[in-house]
């Protein structure tokens, strides 16, 4: 028996390795023809770091319902992987393991996605070859696997769509129904750290994958069992067609048409200071701000394409730390408004500066319900939406995002549907609008101007009139199917435009919204469980909620449970609510929680939230300040009181 694999099974009969990393292990071993896979086990064994070996062999790396998802730098580098290294200080290799983004991992992935592809495109009757277009993040081994997943797909027979050049999420989406491709693939991890990397899978209506076809290409990847596969012959593969600014210049016009009043835009003198994180946003946002006339200057700095992401502790505009070179240049600058977007561009994060000078950063709620209040009010004052066609329009959020954004589309006789979290249900949303208009009426939709669609959705179906989530995503038209960056820097400073021509801040804006529609405050907290431990710690604890639910948290009694994983739950159209590890509890006084376990990062996740109504009494500045101090208490006494449970909980499992 080979020395190496009896070492392993050593460990494994020791209890020092998983059963599970054992297999494969020797399965991954038995397969390879690499020399650096071998190496790098050879040099964990060597070295007893059964841990790390647990991490990235404890499982295949699943495809789910959005792709794929994990580290393609291990925590350990090892010599094999580190190789004569590659740029911006990454190793040569990416990570060896079952768990990991390696190539491995992409031609699998790669060749399953084709082979539905190729079956559905079949079934349908579509004439030609299939298309598949690819973009890419500027992460480590981006370019690399992107040029992978394209020669896979050349080589089993569709036409592969290569950006030439990082481009982000959002524009994949766009890129997606413009080429007329059945599906599309992002090599992105977001704004995780910089060792995740991951494979989002979109397809024909450019939103991320949903049911049925995320199932069927689950299937076909999983029933993938090697790593090897055979070439077409020449005639019979597909071509590798390069993408770039012809697509960049007609998203570029779909984004200006995002603008209800160019004028308020034009008219301000409205500074900005914009920062891309070292991702792709740069590339659109910086001709966008241009075509629009808005003054803004960028973080040098932070311009630059890296994968380290060297200038932040991470890549998230969620994160207040990820703003901190852009408000200081705002501050020398004297600008009104930071943007940021995170590094694959479809998430946006801001902070803008108060009547007391200072700059104040913004939630992703508080700037999504600015946004949502702003389209509503704009689409009724421009005609586009008035008595006759109002139940038309629909706003359109998740379960956790606030509930001002439900109070602002009830004051303007809006629908507010309702989904999970993850804009590929918001995207279901507007393929289901779509596919609602008369089949002859909705040839070549995609390639019809915003005014055309719109006529067509007033006439016939729904009206979209902004989509958001809390994690700082938001859409405001249906030509891209994602949450999108570009998109919200057009919409936020269209707004903060509109608040300086009525010399208001946003903050004075946000503060007349809670006086008429009520306060509301939300916060988001995570419980953080890495490896092979963490992620069976995280299903126990999700197991305890759902088997004992809390009939009190802290001191307060919990009045309402609903379970998303066992209850059948339908939304305000009428649609189910697919099943989802997700449990919401409402509580006295106006508070509710909701807890998830992270479908893209090793945490479990929690979301509370307040609501205050004001009284004629309250909104004055006192009044209002007291307001939100009493509700930022509540919050803070419910997170502590959560912390205690969770611990609790673990402990008895």
């Amino acid at each position: 028996m080979d020395t190496l694999l009896q070492k392993i099974d050593s460990a494994a009969r020791q209890g020092q390795l998983l059963p599970s990393s054992l297999a494969n292990i020797q399965a991954t071993l038995a397969a390879s023809v690499s020399p650096v896979t071998r190496s790098a086990i050879e040099e964990l064994v060597a070295s007893e770091n059964w841990s790390e070996l647990d991490n990235r062999f404890f499982r295949t790396l699943a495809f789910g319902t959005g792709g794929l998802r994990s580290k393609t730098i291990g925590a350990v580098i090892t010599t094999a992987e580190q190789g004569s290294g590659g740029p911006n200080g990454r190793p040569e290799f990416p990570c060896v393991g079952t768990h990991a983004m390696n190539d491995s991992t992409i031609r699998r992935a790669t060749r399953g996605l084709v082979a539905y592809v190729l079956d559905w495109h079949s079934a349908e009757n579509r004439d030609g070859k299939p298309g598949i277009c690819i973009a890419h993040d500027t992460r480590h081994f981006s370019r690399q696997f992107a040029e992978l997943a394209a020669q896979v797909i050349s080589d089993l027979g569709c036409n592969a769509f290569l950006f030439e050049a990082e481009r982000s999420t959002p524009e994949l989406s766009f890129a997606v129904r413009f080429t007329g491709s059945t599906a599309g693939i992002n090599l992105t991890a977001s704004h995780n750290p910089p060792e995740y990397n991951g494979y989002k899978v979109y397809f024909e209506d450019g939103g991320q994958i949903v049911q049925p076809h995320a199932s069927g290409i689950i299937t076909r990847v999983n029933a993938i069992q090697d790593d090897t596969y055979a070439a077409l012959v020449k005639e019979r593969r597909g071509q590798i067609i390069p993408m770039g600014a012809d697509v960049d210049s007609a998203y570029l016009h779909r984004l200006e048409s995002l603008i209800l009043d160019p004028e308020v835009v034009r008219n301000q003198p409205l500074k900005i200071v914009y920062s891309s994180l070292h991702g792709v946003g740069g590339a659109i946002i910086r001709p966008l701000l241009d075509r629009l006339g808005v003054q803004f200057s960028v973080v040098a700095s932070q311009e630059v394409p890296d994968g380290r992401f060297p200038t932040v502790k991470s890549p998230n505009p969620e994160n207040a730390e990820a703003l901190t070179l852009a408000m200081a240049q705002a501050e020398t600058e004297g600008a009104d408004l930071v943007l940021a977007t995170d590094p694959d561009d479809d998430r946006m994060g801001a902070a803008a500066r108060g009547r007391d000078g200072k700059l104040h950063l913004l939630s992703g709620n508080q700037l999504g319900s600015l946004m949502a209040w702003y389209r509503a009010k704009m689409h009724f004052e421009l005609g586009i939406l008035d008595g006759s066609n109002r139940d038309r329009g629909v706003i359109i959020k998740t379960f956790v995002t606030t509930g001002l954004q439900d109070a602002i589309a009830a004051h303007f006789g809006l629908r507010c549907v309702d989904t999970l979290t993850g804009f590929k249900y918001i995207g279901a949303k507007l393929t289901k609008y779509e596919q609602a208009i008369p089949r002859e009426l909705r040839e070549n939709y995609a390639r019809l101007s915003e005014t055309e669609t719109r006529s067509l959705r007033l006439a016939h179906s729904s009206l979209f009139v902004f989509g958001g989530e809390e994690s700082y995503g938001y859409s405001g038209a249906d030509f891209v199917r994602d949450k999108d960056g570009n998109s919200a820097v057009a919409m936020i400073t269209e707004v903060a435009a509109y608040a300086k021509s009525q010399r208001l801040t946003l903050l004075d804006l946000l503060d007349e919204l809670y006086c008429q529609f009520g306060f509301f405050n939300e916060r988001g907290e995570s419980l953080v469980m890495e490896g092979a431990s963490g992620a069976a710690q995280i299903q126990k604890l999700v197991e305890s909620y759902a088997a004992t639910p809390p009939t009190k948290i802290g001191a307060r009694r919990v009045i309402a449970t609903r379970n998303f994983a066992a209850e059948k739950i339908t939304d305000v159209e009428g649609d189910t609510i697919p099943v989802e590890s997700m449990l919401s509890f409402e509580l006295e006084t106006g508070l509710r929680v909701a807890i998830r376990p992270s479908g893209t990062e090793p945490k479990i996740k929690y979301y509370l939230f307040a609501h205050r109504e004001i009284t004629p009494e309250t909104p004055s500045q006192e009044g209002l300040a007291e307001v939100k101090e009493a509700a930022a208490k509540a919050l803070e006494d419910l997170w502590v009181a959560l912390q205690a449970d969770a611990r609790m909980r673990c402990e008895q499992t």
